[in-house]
């Protein structure tokens, strides 16, 4: 297994989620994959009141469930990258949404304008002809890739991604 990942930043609504769909849905034909997607304002649900997990994961406690065909992790504690990686097992590709302060090859998406705050945390920005690129002065140093050329973006994942364990 290789190993990599690459992170994916950039302002809600941006279309994030949309491209690492699309990445994913390429990169799986040859590749194992795990996505993680950082929830900073902890509004997920992931499971229903009343049912035996949800009691179980009430308790605090770090709570499995497994089935034939998944296995579901409900913790109460905050994981470091290297324990999530760890319970993901193999992968050649880690995809994470968000978490900035990860020290990842970091892909920004923009839509309608640029945050120029996003640079210093940017190796590469994905954007889409809603922005005019000479309105702004974009570092030499990152990479512009088409949003809308999901090949582009998972050429520079496959040439950029770091390797995590």
């Amino acid at each position: 297994m290789k190993s990599l990942a690459v992170a994916f930043t950039g302002p809600s609504d941006s279309g994030k989620t949309t491209l690492i769909l699309k990445v994913a849905n390429i990169l799986k034909k040859e590749h194992a994959l795990a996505i993680i997607k950082n929830d900073p304002s902890d509004k997920a649900i992931f499971d229903v009141e009343g049912k035996d997990s949800w009691k179980f994961s009430q308790t605090g406690a770090e709570v499995i469930i497994t089935s034939p065909t998944r296995t579901t992790l409900f913790s109460k504690r905050q994981k470091s990258l290297d324990e999530i990686i760890t319970l993901l097992g193999d992968f050649d590709f880690l995809l994470v949404e968000g978490l900035k302060n990860l020290p990842l090859p970091r892909i920004a998406i923009f839509r309608n304008k640029l945050d120029v705050d996003y640079f210093d945390c940017s190796d590469a920005i994905a954007i889409d002809e809603s922005i005019t690129l000479s309105d702004y002065e974009v570092p030499s140093n990152i990479a512009i890739l088409d949003l809308n050329n999901p090949e582009q973006v998972v050429a520079w994942i496959q040439k950029n991604a770091k390797k995590v364990k």
